[in-house]
């Protein structure tokens, strides 16, 4: 079925929920393992099928967040989603306390318990109005950044599209870009500020009605983490400040004199080379065309996924006017189809995008192609960005069909530009730890802590005075800080993976997709260690990972420095 085609109808709460009760009634009156397995099993169908209206809504909204009608969809979702939340903890509750335990973990697995063990302690119906007020404020956000439109270049267009301006070989006209995107923001700098401090003194209210100092285990709950912890992260940070920031300084100071600047500032960045990045060749269609040529080509698997992907039009990917930032995955449980948004803006992040979350969809739909248990069909998030960020690499032999001649700089470049992500990626993370652990500061003393991990993760970079950035308020830029709390640093880890299944390809590429799919094919049935270990990859957070693949990596950039 095509996207288009699916059919919305907005659930009947009371009688999902009625349904979902029932469910955890028959589970706990259960003479028998079997019923209890049966009444489980009905109650995952259920929860399939409310996923999948939940997510039309959502695409739909995001897709056009001026219409209506699915805006009111997605604040019903917003508030529904708490309420419906006591009624599936019922179900979760009911099997945890089951004295067919044993038996029923015979069955699905001890991992899938233990899942539920976490999100157990990670609710409790008290949170309801709070869960239901941060959703209206995440709303508020995206909806805010979703209407900011620039004037640049005499026209006026979405945010999004300043990013061919911010990666131009005109230096000036880079700065230009940057300086009108900052006064864009600092123009709403007041209701962005009362946005996330809500945001957080709303959430350390909710980790506080746990039971604890702030927001940040609830945080880790709510993401599934089931194997590491705050001390593992930590250590992973430290890591990285120690052993990778030196090495990507290196690299840096290799851009600086490749691009030929003074000093590294914002808007160079990620401007690569002095000519000018590489550019994607052809519109988007065309690139779009490249892509299904590309996964047609690449593996059996990869070629019945693409396929299905565009028999169902699972795409949009053109950046508009009232349209929602970012690009994201999802997926509609009921048809077995994941969906990819994401904001081509003509550089070469539409191909990284594009490889990205066709990563995350291949999983999805591998995993919904499968006899994996519904519940275990989804790993915890780091390893699902294993999925998408290992595939930006492993597509390597195709980058030719998007950048021709320009196909050496586009992986030089993205190979930088994904070494480099780490430190920021730990920088955001850090910082969100700092504001969940001192909910009360001031804007101003926010944007201070974000200016000393400027120091600390990105010393090579200058903000030259740049409204917004120069005030060291630009990590109101990044939508994860705002809507997906405590996320980011998933990303972290899941690059050092994808690095080691690239290095890996370099020298054998049969076996490094014979990994990669194992990976991905393992779902959600084993912990993220698990998932590194049974794939003879290394888990990022245990010492000496991150020197041994930095290091590496160095070595190749420096190596295919003068392209």
């Amino acid at each position: 079925m095509k996207f288009s085609e699916m059919p919305y109808v907005r659930p009947d709460m009371d009688k999902v929920k009625a349904e979902l009760n029932a469910c955890a009634e028959k589970i706990r009156t259960a003479d028998s393992v079997e019923a209890q397995i049966a009444a489980f099993d009905e109650a995952s169908e259920l929860s399939k099928d409310l996923m999948t209206t939940g997510s039309i809504a959502y695409v739909r909204n995001t897709i056009n967040t001026a219409d209506k009608f699915y805006d009111a969809e997605r604040e019903f979702f917003d508030q529904a989603g708490p309420e419906l939340e006591e009624s599936l903890q019922a179900i979760n509750i009911a099997l945890l306390d089951s004295p067919y335990r044993k038996e029923l973990e015979a069955h699905y697995g001890s991992l899938l318990f233990k899942n539920l063990e976490i999100s157990r302690r990670s609710f409790k119906p008290e949170l309801i109005p709070l869960m239901q007020e941060a959703s209206k404020l995440e709303a508020q956000y995206q909806k805010l950044y979703a209407g900011l439109t620039v004037e640049f270049d005499g026209q006026s267009m979405p945010l999004p599209m300043l990013g061919k301006y911010k990666e131009s070989p005109d230096r000036a006209v880079r700065r230009a870009a940057f300086e009108a995107e900052g006064k864009v923001f600092d123009a709403n700098r007041e209701e962005l500020d009362e946005i996330y401090d809500k945001l957080v003194k709303n959430r350390n209210a909710q980790g506080r009605l746990l039971g604890y100092d702030n927001y940040i285990q609830l945080g880790y709950d709510r993401l599934g983490r089931n194997c590491y912890g705050a001390k593992e992260l930590q250590e992973f940070r430290d890591q990285i400040a120690t052993d990778l920031v030196p090495i990507i300084a290196e690299v840096k100071e290799a851009q600086r004199k490749r691009i030929g600047v003074d000093r590294l500032c914002i808007y160079d960045d990620k401007f690569r080379f002095s000519d000018g990045n590489a550019k994607p060749e052809g519109t988007a269609e065309e690139i779009l065309a490249a892509g299904k040529a590309m996964y047609q080509d690449l593996s059996p698997e990869t070629r019945e996924f693409i396929e299905a992907m565009f028999d169902g039009e699972m795409f949009d990917v053109l950046s508009r006017d009232g349209k929602a930032p970012g690009g994201y995955c999802t997926s509609f449980p009921t048809y077995k189809m994941p969906f990819i948004f994401s904001n081509f803006n003509g550089t070469s992040d539409d191909v990284d995008v594009l490889t990205h979350e066709a990563g995350h969809a291949f999983a999805f739909y591998r995993a919904m192609h499968s006899d994996i248990n519904p519940n275990l069909q989804e790993p915890t998030i780091e390893a699902c960005e294993c999925h998408s960020m290992s595939m930006e690499f492993l597509t390597q032999d195709y980058h030719k069909n998007f950048f021709g001649k320009n196909t050496a700089k586009y992986e030089l470049a993205h190979c930088e530009d994904s070494l480099d992500f780490i430190p920021y990626g730990c920088m955001i993370d850090e910082f969100q730890h700092r504001m969940y652990e001192n909910e009360n500061l001031t804007p101003e003393e926010r944007n201070a802590v974000w200016e000393k991990l400027e120091h600390k993760y990105r010393p090579w970079l200058d903000m030259d005075n740049l409204p917004f950035y120069g005030r060291y308020s630009h990590w109101q830029w990044k939508l994860h800080v705002y809507l997906h709390p405590l996320y980011y640093i998933d990303y972290c880890m899941a690059q050092t993976v994808a690095f080691q299944l690239w290095t890996l390809s370099l020298k054998d590429k049969e076996a490094a997709w014979k990994k990669y799919l194992a990976f991905v094919d393992a779902a959600g049935t084993k912990t993220f260690a698990e998932l590194c270990h049974s794939a003879g990859l290394r888990v990022p957070y245990e010492q000496g990972t991150i020197r041994d693949i930095g290091a590496g990596i160095r070595d190749w950039l420096m190596a295919n420095n003068n392209v």
